[in-house]
């Protein structure tokens, strides 16, 4: 993973960004997103959509893929799929560095056993787009 992008996710978490907003607005240029947008767009991911349930760093993984991946032909289109499959193959990661992509499973809210901190799947996320989004 590029230590600008790292040192970028770190920067944006130390600002007060959420999850999303953090790994998103890391990446948001390299897919032709002002970083501003990609904040707002993503504000309401993190805590897990605000109701702890798909951590906000995953949610920002298949905002970016879409940023990537999408035709964006509003007529016909034919992206879904390839979306859909690189977002199953990242998550899959996730899952299997973390054990859940649940934000109160990942944060032990019933069990009292946190599996990852929030900074710690940030970091995964982002090392998670360098895999599939960026080195392909």
């Amino acid at each position: 993973m590029t230590t600008e992008r790292i040192e970028k996710v770190e920067e944006n978490r130390k600002k007060g960004y959420n999850c999303a907003q953090a790994v998103a607005c890391a990446y948001s240029d390299i897919f032709g997103v002002d970083e501003k947008e990609a904040f707002r767009s993503v504000e309401c991911f993190g805590r897990g959509m605000g109701v702890m349930e798909v951590c906000g760093a995953v949610s920002a993984m298949a905002y970016l893929v879409g940023l990537k991946k999408s035709d964006a032909n509003l007529e016909n289109p034919k992206s879904k799929l390839s979306c859909y499959n690189t977002f199953q193959a990242m998550s899959d990661d996730f899952k299997e560095k973390n054990q859940s992509i649940i934000c109160k499973e990942l944060k032990g809210v019933d069990t009292g056993v946190m599996l990852r901190s929030c900074p710690g799947c940030m970091l995964d996320a982002a090392e998670i787009v360098e895999k599939h989004l960026i080195e392909e």
